[in-house]
């Protein structure tokens, strides 16, 4: 193409210079230093993804701290407020984003793919990155009960029936309760909210259209309300339906500030408003007698433009059926913790609702598609016997597979063809089931892509036989990581463990001694690294020293055991990252994150308690505490504050982590073997209690195990359906001696040392 001989560089910095701007080409180059030169630079996906960031950022930098008189969301007032704990100074800060209350919770439906989002205080967005719903209560002597602005606001997740999310707030003799849901009535798809309000003195119950979401402004230009309907219409596109007709109804535009500052104006009242500014709201007002509760219900449709009718909305029959019939059947899970129960109960109907028809690991920042998030997703999703459901996801998967073999989702992502093939097994392996024909070829083609993308084994570099560098987990730092070639190692073996009963033998036998071959020169790089930095500890990549990116490398002992739990390489990697990476009992994340991250400290304490060392069970409870009350993890959360501080306010993969902590803690899959109870607290064995989960499916099948602590004895019993041949099992529960379980046993009792 002609364009590719301009000399476009040139031209762009000779015209940043006249301008007295930096070179951006320059400094580009300079920055692409800090990491190994890659055939991708920067993925266009991260490129898009940053820029829309920081240009919301920039949009809030324009409008916010110019309007603090606004009623603004939640990370509004904790961020801005100098008072408050999670206080940002902004100062020459060129965008503002939300830093300190990165939280929300989705609602919705299985199979559904809208996720409306609930901050922490209440507002709902209903449609992604769109404006926003929000309650409050106002009084006639001035005094406003806005949840935004109250740091003690309680909050839940209502799982019997359907899916919803309750807020309380309370202040000075006033009192509202919002509940918000997805429901599905005559085919059609609908937020529901409900809003109870009481105030001791005259008032309003006030339902509030708002020009943000828990990111930042979204704008309204437009808002029409219909009051022969009661209806709002927002831009010509979007309805709400107000069931119950205000009493007063009153508009404002960015000229004249926030709605909430005229709510005792008569001059506001009217029917519709438009902002050129983007900055429109409204508020429909329903009168408050004292000392008496008034409700209000709002429908949002969510798969029409269309104008909704008027119809009794009080039963959600639709919603809790569908939650029932997707919740059918998976691995009960019991422990004498009701946080952990509830935090697990939590985390299967997080990982169904992302699951639409591809997997999504946030329903907000990363509504969009890794390979990486889906793989560990499924994971858990197979683990407690959603086979099914799983298989329908991974059905998609080969739409996204290149000619060349090459699984797409993100540019760079060197990854993908290993944990498409790891995920592929283990559907295999827990169903029963050999591949299907249909997935032969994307097989042979996968794990053909990783050969051939390794680089040149004979030459003097630290990466040689590797990989090549990419961004596939841009959050372990810099372009270069062994995650990637731990995955493809573990994908080669996958690829070849289903093709051995394929008539596929020379193939299979290729796939295994690549796989070996790769695993020899990750060895041999690693001794590179290990006289460099004169530990066995493994960094994060062959140039790195020793920091929190190591925290990649634990993949190679979970989930991929590759390497056996005693390896001195992971022990070591582990004892840098709890002496150097722990805050507060939890793994810090230095790089991008910077902050406490949910999965990657699960990830740790699984390595950990796989070599007995108690000390998982530190991470396991702080990770318990840091959890939303709604049982929700961010990708990132402030040390200080607990609050969220980056990525997805609602992270699927911390989800599944703490499902696969859950299942893990009873039954685990190692080498030829399953070991039971490794994973249980002391403290619970030296009481009476009962604990089980099941049917939790392993590569030998499903099992069901219960464990009985009595008190001369503990009992651990199984029910399995083995798919062939049983598994070798032992039970090692913390503080007792190892126990080989023979064949044909479905029961051990242990005796308690000193009876």
């Amino acid at each position: 193409m002609w364009l590719q001989w301009l000399p476009w560089k040139y031209i762009v910095g000779r015209l940043a210079r006249s301008h007295g701007f930096a070179d951006p080409i320059a400094i580009l180059s300079h920055i692409r230093r800090f990491s190994q030169p890659s055939e991708i630079n920067e993925p266009i996906e991260l490129l898009r993804a940053g820029v829309v960031f920081h240009a919301r950022g920039l949009i809030n930098s324009r409008v916010i701290q110019h309007n603090l008189d606004w009623v603004w969301p939640y990370w509004v007032n904790e961020q801005f407020d100098p008072h408050r704990e999670t206080f940002v100074p902004r100062a020459i800060s060129l965008t503002h984003i939300n830093l300190s209350g990165r939280n929300w919770t989705a609602i919705g439906l299985p199979d559904f793919s809208m996720f409306p989002v609930i901050d922490p205080r209440g507002a709902v967005m209903p449609f992604w990155d769109s404006w926003s719903v929000d309650a409050w209560i106002a009084t006639d002597d001035n005094k406003l009960l806005a949840p935004s602005r109250l740091q003690d606001v309680e909050q839940e997740l209502v799982m019997s029936g359907n899916f919803s999310v309750v807020t309380e707030s309370h202040m000075n003799g006033l009192k509202l309760r919002s509940q918000a849901c997805v429901d599905l009535l005559n085919q059609r798809h609908d937020c529901l909210l409900r809003f109870d309000g009481y105030s001791d003195r005259p008032g309003w119950l006030i339902v509030a259209l708002r020009p943000y979401n828990p990111k930042g402004i979204s704008f309204i230009h437009k808002i029409e309300f219909r009051p022969e309907q009661y209806i709002w219409t927002i831009d010509d596109a979007k309805h709400v339906l107000l069931r119950d007709p205000p009493d007063k109804h009153i508009v404002s535009d960015y000229n004249e500030g926030d709605v909430a500052l005229h709510l005792q104006s008569t001059t506001h009242e009217a029917g519709q408003i438009v902002c050129n500014v983007g900055m429109a709201t409204a508020a429909a007002m329903y009168r408050l007698e004292p000392g008496r509760e008034r409700q209000i219900h709002v429908t949002i449709p969510l798969d029409s433009d269309k104008v909704p009718a008027r119809q009794d909305r009080s039963s959600n029959v639709g919603g809790a059926t569908q939650w029932a019939q997707a919740l059918n059947s998976y691995s009960e899970f019991h422990v004498p913790r009701d946080d952990f129960r509830f935090l697990y109960e939590a985390a299967v109907r997080s990982i169904v609702l992302h699951s639409p028809d591809e997997v999504y690991p946030g329903p907000f920042t990363y509504k969009r598609f890794w390979f990486r998030d889906a793989a560990l997703i499924l994971h858990a999703m197979l683990s407690i016997g959603m086979v099914e459901r799983a298989k329908r996801i991974i059905d998609g998967f080969f739409s996204k597979q290149t000619a060349l073999g090459y699984f797409h989702s993100q540019q760079g992502e060197w990854d993908s063809n290993g944990q498409v093939l790891w995920i592929l097994s283990k559907f295999c392996r827990y169903a029963g089931k050999p591949p299907p024909k249909a997935w032969i070829r994307p097989i042979v083609k996968a794990a053909r892509w990783i050969i051939q993308k390794r680089l040149p084994q004979h030459s003097p570099s630290p990466h040689a036989g590797l990989l090549p560098v990419g961004f596939s987990a841009e959050h372990f730092g810099p372009n270069d990581y062994y995650w990637d070639d731990f995955w493809a190692v573990a994908g080669l073996y996958a690829a070849a463990e289903m093709l051995d009963n394929e008539k596929q033998a020379s193939q299979s036998e290729e796939f295994r001694r690549q796989s070996q071959d790769l695993l020899g020169a990750i060895e041999t790089s690693l001794n590179s690294c290990r006289e460099r930095l004169d530990r066995c500890a493994m960094p994060a990549s062959p140039y790195r020293r020793l920091d929190s990116g190591a925290v990649g490398t634990l993949a190679a002992g979970y989930p991929l055991d590759l390497f056996k739990p005693d390896d001195e390489r992971l022990r070591d990697t582990c004892n840098f990252l709890v002496d150097k990476c722990t805050v507060k009992e939890a793994f810090f994340h230095d790089i991008s994150h910077s902050g406490i991250n949910p999965y990657l400290s699960l990830h740790l304490a699984q390595v950990l308690m796989r070599t007995g060392d108690l000390r998982f069970m530190d991470f396991v409870k702080r990770i318990a505490e840091l959890a939303s009350p709604t049982g929700q993890w961010p990708e990132a959360i402030n040390p200080r504050t607990g609050t969220g501080c980056m990525g997805d306010g609602q992270h699927v993969w911390a989800s599944a982590e703490w499902i696969m902590m859950m299942i893990n803690s009873l039954v685990f899959e190692e080498d030829d073997r399953l070991i039971i109870g490794a994973g249980l607290f002391p403290e619970w064995l030296a009481n009476e209690c009962r604990i089980s989960t099941g049917p939790v499916y392993t590569v030998w099948g499903p099992i069901k195990l219960q464990v009985i602590s009595g008190q001369s004895q503990i009992t651990v019993n199984w029910e399995a359906r083995w798919h062939s041949r049983a598994p070798e099992m032992e039970v090692r529960l913390p503080g007792f001696q190892t126990k080989t379980i023979e064949e044909e046993r479905t029961s051990i009792q242990i005796e308690r040392k000193g009876k």
